[in-house]
């Protein structure tokens, strides 16, 4: 896996921004400070589509938000790992599985410590389980499209391809992380927080992958 990653130093800084910013909106909201704008925030949404929102938005939105649901989240993935690993890609393929089962349960061990309850805003269609902070959708989405966005453009030559197969991945993302938010499932800061961890989590196992395949291709040289 011969990826275009970012410097060293460059995504060590990246990921302590993320992080800093994650702790930062984790304190706000184990202090109460943001439940005023979060729920301003999801009222603004709602009151700019009419008090319920029109039936055809409301359904595309149940279906964006799917695709960051667990279920489709590890069946994408898994397929995708599996064509790495028919290509012959064996690292690749244990990055992207390593990145979403860590992933998930990074959100599941963070859902448990901050124990957030949901929002009483949801549609009356929707029913969900387990606990609101992190966005479980956000951190997914951001684990398993960015890390599949990366492992397609890593030998992309143009820099167009790179941009476009990124950028779809970052749109995906949040494109579920709003309508989170919209559909009234999560808190905003519960999606902010989500993409902070996801993308932090994201960049570390790429980091990590990066480093121990140039320690063995260092290896093989050595033995040569």
């Amino acid at each position: 896996m011969q990826g275009r990653r970012p410097g060293t130093i460059r995504a060590v800084l990246i990921l302590a921004g993320l992080l800093l910013v994650f702790a930062a909106i984790a304190w706000a909201v184990s202090e109460g400070r943001s439940i005023a704008l979060d729920r301003a925030v999801i009222l603004a949404l709602r009151n700019m589509a009419g008090p319920s929102g029109p039936a055809w938005l409301d359904e595309t939105a149940r279906d964006i938000t799917s695709l960051g649901s667990v279920v489709v989240v590890c069946l994408l993935s898994g397929a995708f790992a599996g064509y790495l690993l028919l290509n012959g890609e064996r690292s690749a393929a244990i990055l992207m599985i390593v990145s979403v089962l860590g992933g998930l349960l990074l959100n599941d061990l963070l859902k448990m410590i901050f124990d957030r309850p949901r929002p009483d805003l949801a549609l009356p269609s929707l029913r969900v389980f387990s606990s609101s902070f992190p966005s479980g959708h956000a951190v997914l989405s951001c684990v398993a499209y960015l890390t599949m966005g990366a492992l397609v453009t890593r030998r992309a030559l143009a820099a167009h391809i790179r941009t476009y197969v990124m950028g779809i991945a970052v749109f995906l993302v949040l494109l579920i992380g709003m309508t989170r938010v919209y559909l009234g499932v999560h808190y905003p800061s519960d999606v902010l927080a989500g993409w902070c961890i996801g993308s932090a989590w994201m960049l570390a196992c790429w980091q990590v992958a990066g480093e121990l395949e140039l320690r063995q291709s260092r290896n093989g040289r050595q033995h040569r």
